[in-house]
């Protein structure tokens, strides 16, 4: 024999409506009426007795994945110059000190010429310093001239620290720059490396490209440490302090609130609420839009209940408790709701049986009773 579904579904209405009408004769309170056990188990309705609250319900509200100050640099053209290798590519991981890519600059002659010129005065002047302070010992020469060789002395090695200044903006590294001044070999080519471990991000740098100093040629970030920038409502952000633990529904991502926005957003009358990535840093991405969990409050005589335990009445909401003749209709306020889980407030108490499932048709049994509107 072969069932259809839909003649299955036919039956299943008839049922509900013969039931409907079986209860239209009957007198009863409006918020109570009669279902026997053959009914229940006719309509397929499930009891299930009513406990305290075990789990913690949470509500989602939307989120950004941010970088914090400092874990992101942005590597830039120090000279006018010419791409002539990128050592690298977008999403790489990179070592700190691990060379990027390389600029062929004539700037920088003049620079390490200046470097060259200057470290030759401070020689000079040292050896004039010298001298005059032995003559001045000896006798020979007065104090003053012995003066004025000490301050030509700092006037030199102030202008090699400054020299050295110029070409470490250059881009230029220490030991690169002592190199220089010891052996004067000049150098055309200038190696760019990363400061810090991370990501190449963004690589925006090509092979045989110009480009005037200031140019922005790729961004590296170290990913280790996040931030949620969570958007909610100005009237529940009291509810989340410094401290309290969010979830991202769907991944092993756990994160703690570490501060509250001080401005109110004009157009939505939200606040945005910072929390830190502690665990599951991996599976976020800088700029993603994600859904954060917030732990709605536990408040006093409210009830975690299956969604499918609620039905509605206009902007009302009710519960189906199972009595000695039937059901009752009671009325409760929905808290928060979660997925298919949702948080009530209610005249309810522990060891209560509701009805989990086939709400509808208890519903419409109710209503035949003038429980509604």
């Amino acid at each position: 024999m072969v069932f259809s579904p839909f003649g299955t579904r036919l039956r299943w209405l008839g049922l509900v409506g013969l039931f409907c009408l079986s209860l239209n004769g009957m007198a009863a309170p409006t918020a109570s009426f009669p279902v026997s056990q053959q009914q229940m188990q006719a309509l397929g309705i499930r009891l299930q007795p009513l406990q305290a609250n075990e789990s913690d319900l949470s509500k989602p509200y939307p989120g950004r994945v941010t970088l914090p100050p400092g874990q992101e640099s942005i590597v830039s053209a120090p000279v006018d110059g010419l791409v002539t290798e990128v050592l690298t590519q977008a999403n790489a991981q990179v070592k700190s000190g691990q060379a990027l890519l390389r600029l062929l600059s004539p700037d920088l002659g003049p620079l390490q010429l200046q470097l060259m010129q200057v470290a030759s005065q401070v020689r000079l002047a040292s050896q004039t310093a010298n001298r005059e302070g032995s003559l001045f010992r000896e006798g020979i020469i007065a104090r003053r001239r012995v003066e004025e060789a000490q301050a030509g002395l700092a006037e030199a090695r102030a202008a090699l620290n400054q020299a050295r200044a110029a070409l470490r903006l250059a881009g230029m590294s220490p030991a690169q720059i002592q190199k220089v001044e010891r052996s004067g070999a000049l150098q055309d080519t200038l190696t760019l490396s990363a400061r810090k471990p991370g990501t190449v991000l963004s690589l925006d740098a090509q092979q045989g490209q110009r480009v005037p100093a200031g140019t922005p040629l790729l961004r590296v970030a170290s990913l280790d440490t996040l931030w949620l920038d969570i958007q909610v409502p100005l009237d529940d952000a009291r509810s989340w302090p410094v401290g309290t633990a969010v979830t991202v529904p769907g991944r092993q991502v756990q994160a703690r609130v570490i501060s509250q926005g001080p401005t109110v957003a004009s157009g939505s009358q939200t606040i945005s609420l910072r929390a830190q990535v502690l665990s599951g840093a991996d599976q976020l991405r800088p700029g993603e839009l994600v859904q954060a969990a917030m732990p709605v409050t536990q408040t006093s005589g409210s009830w975690d209940l299956p969604l499918s335990a609620l039905a509605r009445e206009g902007q009302q909401a009710y519960v189906f408790v199972r009595t000695a003749q039937g059901f009752e209709a009671r009325p409760v306020r929905v808290l928060a709701s979660s997925g298919q889980r949702v948080r009530v407030q209610g005249t309810l108490k522990a060891g209560e049986r509701l009805a989990v499932s086939s709400v509808i048709a208890l519903k419409a049994a109710w209503l035949g009773q003038g429980g509604g509107a």
